[in-house]
């Protein structure tokens, strides 16, 4: 596929997104079972659904692009995955871990912040608001999943965060 109008930039962030997703959808039960606070697994699980969620608004716009059998390979994704599940293997204090694995989280989030953010720029671009909608409640998701993953890291204002419990080891 060449790039020749907006259109075909779109259709390839899409289906790019489509492998993202799709490779999440696999990754995130495991990472949910090496997740040690409670928080931080429920948080993952809930987001695991939210990405099957995710995986059908991708592929309602590419239907309404014309793609039913997107082709595309998220590399990027795919790197982050790999980094990710090198961090459960390693040994540790369990909150350590866990401090690790939002970190690898949230690289995941902003990596799929930037990618919902273009595809929705481009729909808006190419005036079709019905996938610049998809893009923002996913967008929205992303984005709100981001700031979870900072308050389980940080704590609330009542409690230490997984960080601070983490930093405990070394006192």
């Amino acid at each position: 596929m060449g790039f020749h109008t907006l259109k075909d930039v779109l259709q390839e962030q899409l289906e790019d997104l489509h492998s993202a997703e799709t490779q999440l959808v696999e990754a995130l039960p495991t990472m949910a079972e090496h997740a040690h606070h409670d928080q931080l697994r429920e948080a993952i699980e809930h987001h695991l659904e939210e990405t099957r969620g995710h995986v059908k608004r991708v592929e309602e716009a590419l239907g309404e692009l014309g793609v039913t059998s997107p082709s595309e390979v998220c590399k990027g994704m795919k790197g982050l995955i790999a980094e990710g599940e090198e961090l459960l293997h390693k040994e540790g204090d369990p909150s350590a871990k866990d401090a690790a694995l939002i970190g690898a989280a949230q690289r995941v989030e902003h990596y799929e912040i930037a990618a919902y953010g273009t595809a929705r720029t481009l729909a808006d671009q190419c005036g079709l608001d019905g996938i610049k909608d998809l893009m923002d409640q996913t967008l929205d998701e992303e984005s709100e999943a981001d700031s979870l993953l900072t308050k389980l890291a940080t704590g609330g204002r009542f409690s230490a965060g997984i960080n601070e419990r983490a930093g405990e080891g070394n006192a």
